[in-house]
């Protein structure tokens, strides 16, 4: 079960988009049971003699497969059906209705706002959207709960004045009956795994408490023993990929092997990080800017290293040195650094932790290649400050293998 779990998590069993695709469901399950019953039989200790006739062996993968697959579709249709479907309905300002309501749908498709409660000065206003959402009277709010089969309430309004008095008392009686109430950047902080740091302005108090292991020297001990054990690991292999690497260099990118850039880690330190070169040389001739997906400077071998994270080896030096970890935000150039804050005034929030090689934000979101970009970014970092642990780590380093093995990186 730990294999199945392990190399499951990895090969993207449990990803409900995954899920959603029989034929991705049919692919992961292939790839999950063929890894996991190899390193099975493989295993000294754990697994028994590998038995003379071969028949057994894959009777063995048959029957793990046909389980597992069986169970997943079971789990799929399970899933999909409408008991999961969840009706809410928004305390919001009118304004804010079609924006709020678009942002809960395309994060959780089984989630559904079939009402609003005009809580700002203005009681409705039109909006374009596609779907019927029903204006409800503040005063009939517990009415239309019961009638609806309501199973949360979601209070995203700025004017705290268009809460009355009578509807407080329906939302006390609400909550003691056992309905859940949740203000709307829980809701979306729970479902995309993200700080929705548009909605809250400039009210830092909100994203408190941070995660105690930010300064637990138990865990951090315990993370800085694994952090050197994987860096000497890493620069074995940087070792090992080096020859490959200086031909491919020495063809391609036309360049130094190795590339140094100043990058801001904890406390707003600069640091120098190192890399494999895979831009060519000169490549910021006219000064620095946001690297693209499908960025020209890349070369094609620059390519490969960045896919495969391969360029990032080196910076196993730099988590020995201690100006890096291996999970946590990635580090960012001081130009970058300083333009990004002007509009973002929680960025350099990211600061308070070593910036790692890999990160949240690394292994769900694609690609940063603008202001936008580096907001969603931020939203997924600040989501691991504030929720850091041994499973969110693991969890990242996890969804890393799979980023290499599906050769998703930048």
């Amino acid at each position: 079960m730990i294999y199945i779990s392990v190399f499951g998590a990895i090969f993207e069993m449990y990803n409900l988009q995954v899920a959603s695709n029989e034929f991705q469901v049919l692919k992961s399950t292939i790839l999950t049971v063929s890894t996991t019953v190899l390193v099975y039989l493989l295993t000294p200790i754990f697994s028994p003699e590998l038995p003379d006739n071969r028949l057994q062996i894959l009777v063995f993968y048959v029957v793990i497969f046909t389980t597992l697959l069986l169970w997943r579709l079971f789990y799929v249709r399970f899933l999909a059906s409408n008991r999961f479907l969840q009706n809410a309905v928004l305390i919001c300002d009118p304004y804010q209705v079609e924006e709020l309501i678009l942002g809960l749908e395309n994060i959780d498709p089984h989630y559904k706002v079939i009402g609003y409660v005009s809580a700002g000065t203005t009681e409705s206003i039109d909006f374009n959207y596609h779907h019927y959402v029903e204006q409800i009277n503040k005063n009939d709010l517990a009415s239309f709960v019961n009638r609806n089969s309501i199973s949360e309430i979601v209070i995203a309004s700025e004017e705290t004045t268009g809460i009355t008095g009578e509807l407080y008392q329906q939302l006390l009686q609400m909550l003691e009956s056992g309905k859940l109430i949740r203000e709307y950047t829980q809701v979306y902080e729970s479902k995309t795994h993200r700080i929705p740091v548009q909605y809250i302005a400039r009210d830092f108090y909100r994203f408190f408490p941070f995660s105690r292991n930010n300064h637990n020297k138990l865990y951090l001990v315990i993370v800085r023993f694994f952090e050197i054990g994987l860096s000497i690991i890493g620069l074995w292999c940087c070792l090992f990929f080096m020859p490959f690497i200086l031909v491919g260099n020495a063809i391609n990118n036309k360049g130094k092997l190795f590339y140094t850039q100043e990058r801001v880690g904890k406390d707003g330190v600069v640091f120098s990080i190192f890399k494999f070169r895979s831009m060519r040389d000169s490549s910021e001739s006219n000064g620095a800017v946001f690297s693209t997906n499908g960025d020209t400077r890349v070369s094609a071998f620059g390519k490969f290293l960045r896919k495969t994270r391969i360029d990032e080896f080196p910076q196993f030096l730099n988590v020995l040195k201690g100006d890096m970890a291996v999970v946590g935000p990635r580090p960012e150039r001081p130009f970058f650094v300083k333009e990004i804050s002007e509009v973002m005034p929680f960025y350099e929030t990211r600061h308070i932790i070593k910036p790692g090689l890999t990160g949240w934000a690394q292994v769900n979101y694609s690609y940063g290649a603008s202001i936008d970009d580096s907001l969603i970014k931020l939203q997924y970092d600040l989501y691991y400050i504030k929720h850091r642990s041994f499973y969110l780590d693991l969890n990242i380093a996890l969804k890393t293998i799979t980023t290499v093995l599906f050769y998703r990186g930048q």
